[in-house]
Order: structure tokens, then sequence, then C-alpha cells
């Protein structure tokens, strides 16, 4: 199974496939070399980025990021103005402090190498990680990929199904899975999921990790309504956040308010969190950082705007939306390099869909149906982004995602959980859709609105 732990993990922008990932590929190679006793032989170290990250590696910080990791920083708890002094040091001054122990010099132009023409056999996020001594000699070499959503395994991990040796009471790997297990114990899709995680750790840890993805999540929000300014990277995007935000609180007690205001809110919401990762803010992966304003803006829209919304709605939320997202990644891919974006939005759609509507009270069956509608409509979906920067279409595609969400919650709750599709055959679908897909739509920069703008 897909944990709460593995899923909704606290980083850094702007990507969890080519900034959190790298981070923590390149934190476990210098990890591996302490272990191994080998650091103080270390010279010089060498990164090669492939495919989709030496692609979009550049707009998505990818660089930084493998020299955060080299540097012995981690994507949850690393300080802003650590890691900027350390990339300051690793590019200017020539230098990187490899795992905060032994400082080697270091050639930004010679040690990272951006290589989009290289075969990428087993993921588009691949990358190579080499360390030698002062005579040149190899001491060590890896290859890694980063899959989407912050996971990284080994290259040739990649694919290997590897089995929890910890048994936890109900396995599943389908959504039809849930559904009987659901039936056969009474138990809700948030349920299942919590007792599956009570195998593995104690229930005060589980309550720590839910309390703490929520409280980011807010902040990220909080700090994002009250931020104005031009987002890095050159595109001239300017924060919009903030200024929605108080034309709507400036219309709040006018008595000709828009019905459709509530919809301004929940997208203001995702905005906020997506314009905080642009900016290299601290998000959580919701699956994804590019996708990671959805499920914090249908949360807070729950929080805000539904009554009798409190604590235990959170958690049933995050765990539910954890039961979602974990059979796209087990089934199909959350990685926008490998499916595009309708494994991040799409993903991330589907997932908040599910947490509102069991938040609000609905059945497992109505979950099911949430989650598919919630999918199902994002089929498709390109990854594009413009410079490779994680704005446009980014930004405002997660607040679209957001709004769908809560519109697919809302069908799921006036049927009874009858439909035509399921979510497997959706998940199935989107594999499918992903694997046909053409690469320059997969998070390339290579097509799309990334190729087009110019001619706009």
């Amino acid at each position: 199974m897909i944990s709460v732990f593995e899923l909704f993990k606290i980083g850094i922008g702007p990507s969890s496939s080519h900034t959190v990932g790298p981070m923590r590929a390149a934190h476990a190679f210098v990890d591996g070399i302490a272990a191994a006793g080998r650091l103080d032989d270390v010279d010089r170290v060498e990164v090669a980025l492939y495919g989709s990250l030496a692609w979009t590696g550049k707009g998505h910080g990818t660089d930084r990021a493998a020299i955060l990791g080299l540097s012995g920083m981690e994507p949850a708890t690393v300080d802003p103005d650590e890691a900027d002094a350390a990339f300051a040091a690793a590019g200017a001054g020539g230098s990187v402090n490899l795992g905060g122990r032994r400082r080697i010099a270091f050639d930004y132009g010679r040690d990272i190498l951006f290589d989009g023409h290289a075969e990428t056999p087993k993921h588009p996020n691949t990358m190579a990680l080499a360390a030698f001594d002062a005579d040149g000699t190899v001491v060590a070499h890896e290859r890694w990929c980063s899959v989407g959503g912050g996971f990284v395994v080994p290259e040739a991990e990649v694919g290997v199904v590897v089995h929890n040796p910890v048994s936890v009471p109900h396995p599943y790997r389908s959504g039809r899975d849930l559904l009987h297990i659901g039936s056969a114990t009474g138990l809700s899709i948030a349920g299942i999921v919590l007792e599956n995680e009570q195998a593995l750790r104690p229930d005060a840890e589980i309550d720590a990790h839910l309390e703490a993805i929520a409280k980011v999540m807010m902040a990220c929000i909080d700090r994002g309504v009250a931020t104005t300014g031009e987002l890095p990277g050159g595109l001239k995007v300017r924060r919009r956040a903030k200024s929605i935000r108080d034309r709507l609180l400036a219309r709040s007690h006018a008595n000709d308010r828009a019905a459709h205001e509530v919809m301004d809110w929940v997208s203001v919401y995702a905005i906020a969190v997506n314009e905080e990762n642009a900016a290299g803010g601290r998000v959580v992966t919701a699956p994804t950082n590019g996708a990671a304003g959805v499920v914090p803006a249908t949360l807070r829209y729950y929080l805000d705007h539904c009554s009798g919304a409190g604590p235990e709605g959170v958690r049933t939320f995050l765990l539910t939306a954890t039961a979602i997202g974990g059979l796209f990644k087990m089934n199909a891919s959350i990685s926008g390099a490998e499916v595009g974006c309708q494994g991040e939005v799409g993903v991330a759609c589907s997932m908040a869909a599910a947490g509102l509507c069991a938040a609000l009270g609905g059945t497992n069956e109505q979950v099911e149906n949430a989650a598919e509608i919630g999918m199902e409509h994002h089929l498709g979906m390109t990854c594009d982004p413009i410079a490779g920067l994680v704005q446009v279409p980014c930004i405002e595609r997660n607040a679209f995602g957001a709004i769908s969400a809560v519109n697919a919650a809302s069908l799921a709750l006036h049927g009874d959980g009858t439909h035509v599709v399921s979510l497997d055959k959706v998940i199935v679908t989107m594999r499918e859709t992903g694997r046909d897909m053409a690469s320059k739509y997969k998070e390339t920069s290579l097509g799309g609105l990334a190729v087009n703008l110019p001619e706009c």
C-alpha cells in the first residue's frame, strides 16, 4: 500500500519530481558514501540529468536541488536561507560542503550536466551521480529515477514491485478492493486506510503527521494570499492571490454578491499555493508539487464554507485522498513526465473529490464515484510548462482542478454511488492514454503551450 506518510510529503517548490526527488536522491547518494566510510576520499562530484530533468531542469530548479542534496539538506527540513547560501557557494564560490561535513571544489559548468539526448531506458526523469577521488578514480556511481510525487528509486528498481514486509489488515490494489473491504467490514475508506496505518506505526505518530500536513497546507495558503511581487524565472508572472482575495473581502458585505463567489474563493486558495510553489516555498506533495494546490484548496473550501466542518473531517479527507492517490500510484502514474498532467492535476482532483465527498458524509460508493468523476474529465491533459517553469499554465490549472473536485464531490453526493464507468477503468484508461501521449507533451517543454507562446 501507499502510506499517507509517502503520498503527502512536506517539501519545497517548484516540483516534486524535478526538485524534491533529485534532492532526495543526491542526499541518499552522499549518505551511501558516508556509510561506506569513503566521504574523506571524495575530491569531486558530478551530476548528470537526463530526459525531462534535462529539458526542464533549469526551470524546475533541478540543478539547485541536486546541490542542496549533496550538501546534506532534505526537502522537509531545508532552511531557505541556508539553501540560498549553499547554492551561491556552489555557483560563485565554486564549492560544495558534501553532506554538510566535507567541503570540496565544485565547478557548476563542469559538474552539472544537462543531457537531453541520452536514452532514459527506465524512466524519463533519470539522473546519474558520480564521486571521484583526487586521482580521478570513481569512488561511487549511482543512477536514480524520480518517479513522481517526490518518490525516488535506483534505476535498477524502477518497475520492481516491492512487497511490504509488514502485514496490513486490509491490503488493496483497486477501487473494487476498497468497496469489497468496506462492505465486508463496515469500514469507511478512511477507516480502511487508518487501520492499515495503525499496523505500521503508533496512533500518535499518525495523528501528528495528519495534523502537520493540514497545518502546512493551510499555512501555504495563508502565505500565498499575503504575498505580492513577481515570480522568479523570467516570465514576469505576477502573483495574483492577494489581490483577488482582497477584492473578495472588500465585497463580502455587499448585497449583490455573485452566486459563483465561492468558486473564486476555491480558485484563490489553489492559486495561492501554486504561487508559493513557483517561488520555491514550502508545500506538500499532493500528490505532486505541480498539483500541490488542488487538495489544499478543496480542504480549505471544506473548512471555510461547509457547515459542520472540523478536525475529524480533515482526517477523513486526507485518509480517503491517500487511498485514491495510492491507487493511481500503484496502477498508473503520478508523474507528469510519464503520463502528462492528467497524472498530476487529474490525480489531485480525483483525490480531492473523494476526500471532500467522504468528509461531507458520502458512502464508500459515492466516494469512489467522486474519484472517478474527478479523473474522467482530466483524461488526456498534457504537461507543457512554458519555459520549463511551474507557472503557466500550472497555477491556473490547479484552480480549475480544485473547482472540478468540488463539483465532482457534489455530483457524487447527489447520486447513490451507481455509475457506468468505474474508478478502476478510469485508472487503466489514464495509464494507457499516458503511454500513447507523445513525449513532447510530457513535461519536456517541447510541445503545446511551451512552444506556441511566441506565436500567440
